[in-house]
């Protein structure tokens, strides 16, 4: 370890820059950050630091630079385009004691500025030493994705309690103990979800010995329609820590990959006339669980509320007092499109968009067939496959042109993407020459046909598109 990593505190301090460019503004604008008393010594500014100068909240000196410019700073930083002004300033500062760094030339520098994920009272600083800088700001990128932005609150709690749980617990081995069981419990990840207040409720009752840091929760979880990477980082976050994971049949296996390891796996998946368990069943499931003390994922395919049932399942969870939170997924309209190449609207094809469903109930679909059929939209049907030969027949029936363009998407988002693109009247036959299975996603509007102009996505070799 050649540098010491060290955080130090600048508020009120006077610190001073030199240079007055683009590279300046950015060094000044991490100083006023951290609440420093900032100088900028330059003949000419940058558009940035005049505007901080006329607001009063940086002092400029209109002068070439002088050593006796730095006298009283806790830390200088150059950040000239001119090496021999930079050399100058270096020396000047080190003559003096005084922590200097100059801008891309780390064998002048006293002190490295870091790459920083904020998230105040917490702070990661990630340095290379200046070896390798975009390095160091792509390892500050990953750790940003594992951190939520709320991590603050979380310790700006921690602070707030921080006495009281003192007097509670004497010894430290036990008050760490407890703050892990808040960081990681209940408590915790209602901050987390920006229910702070409640939180702080909570904490109070368990201070006060009438709560408790262990209880059960249900996180209703949307999977997106395939592709991993399409997850939010909150829902990526609690498959991490789940202790029981409820999945459906459309969560597809890269994602199931992404829950915790150790996690129980309890599939409750759906097909056409056959279901795992009924949904009164599965909503009976997630109280048990939650009430034995678990962590719950009920993960779904796509969004829970587009088709997902879960408003029924959070109804239960409330007629039970089990606590719980939703995460949106991407729905398969919004993925599946897109990946496929098809846009939804488009100022020339769809001012409007539709989602129904396509389920088969007697042999036969019941949709309103003349909302379906109305010109200037697109129509989005989920779970359509088994009826399409109905559902395209009635379309027509009811006003729609036979050669209106359809296609039909077999997993989209993932390498066993399949596309099938046609019209009304020619898509049931050639999706039952193709032989696709589901889950499937139906478009039908003229924006299909920018389909071949817009599709981007390269699936497996083994998932060949089909015309």
């Amino acid at each position: 370890m050649e540098t010491l990593p060290i955080f130090m505190k600048i508020r009120h301090r006077r610190c001073v820059v030199i240079g007055g460019g683009d590279v300046a503004s950015r060094k000044v604008s991490l100083l006023l950050k951290a609440g420093a008393a900032v100088t900028v010594i330059a003949p000419e500014l940058y558009a940035t630091l005049i505007e901080w100068v006329d607001a009063g909240e940086i002092r400029h000196i209109n002068a070439m630079f002088q050593p006796e410019q730095l006298d009283g700073a806790c830390i200088v930083i150059a950040a000239t385009d001119d090496e021999d002004v930079n050399r100058q300033v270096s020396a000047a500062a080190m003559s003096r004691n005084i922590p200097v760094n100059v801008v891309d030339a780390p064998e002048l520098c006293t002190f490295i500025v870091p790459s920083i994920v904020d998230r105040s009272p917490i702070l990661v600083a990630v340095s290379s030493g200046g070896a390798a800088p975009v390095l160091a700001r792509m390892l500050r990128t990953r750790i940003e994705t594992m951190i939520p932005a709320t991590y603050g609150k979380l310790a700006a709690l921690a602070a707030d309690f921080r006495d009281q749980v003192k007097q509670r617990f004497s010894n430290s081995q036990q008050r760490r103990i407890f703050w892990e069981d808040v960081f990681q419990g209940p408590i915790g990840e209602q901050v987390l979800s920006g229910q702070e207040s409640a939180a702080r409720q909570a904490l109070q009752q368990v201070l006060k010995g009438s709560g408790d840091t262990h209880h059960g929760e249900v996180y209703l979880v949307g999977g997106g329609p395939g592709d991993p990477d399409l997850l939010t980082f909150r829902a990526l976050r609690l498959m991490q820590q789940a202790d029981v994971c409820v999945y459906d049949k459309l969560v597809s296996k890269e994602v199931m990959e992404l829950v915790r390891r150790d996690a129980d796996l309890v599939y409750v998946g759906k097909t056409r006339d056959q279901h795992t368990l009924p949904q009164e069943k599965i909503n009976d499931l997630l109280v048990r669980l939650a009430q034995e003390g678990k962590r719950v994922l009920r993960l779904k395919g796509g969004d829970p509320f587009i088709f997902g049932r879960g408003g029924e399942e959070i109804e239960t969870l409330m007629e039970h007092g089990v606590p719980f939170q939703v995460v949106p997924g991407i729905t398969a309209a919004n993925g599946v499109s897109s990946y496929a190449g098809i846009p939804l609207t488009h100022r020339d094809y769809a001012q409007s968009c539709l989602f129904t469903t396509g389920h088969l109930k007697d042999g036969s679909v019941d949709l309103d067939w003349p909302a379906l059929v109305r010109p200037g939209q697109t129509v989005v049907i989920y779970m359509g496959l088994v009826g399409l030969p109905e559902i395209c027949r009635q379309l027509i029936l009811h006003g729609a042109p036979a050669n209106r363009p359809i296609a039909i998407v077999q997993q989209g988002t993932t390498p066993r993407q399949r596309v099938v693109a046609a019209t009304l009247e020619t898509l049931a036959e050639k999706v039952e020459a193709a032989g696709l299975k589901a889950p499937c996603l139906i478009i039908v509007g003229e924006v299909v046909r920018l389909r071949e102009k817009l599709a981007w996505f390269e699936p497996s070799p083994v998932a060949e598109s089909v015309e």
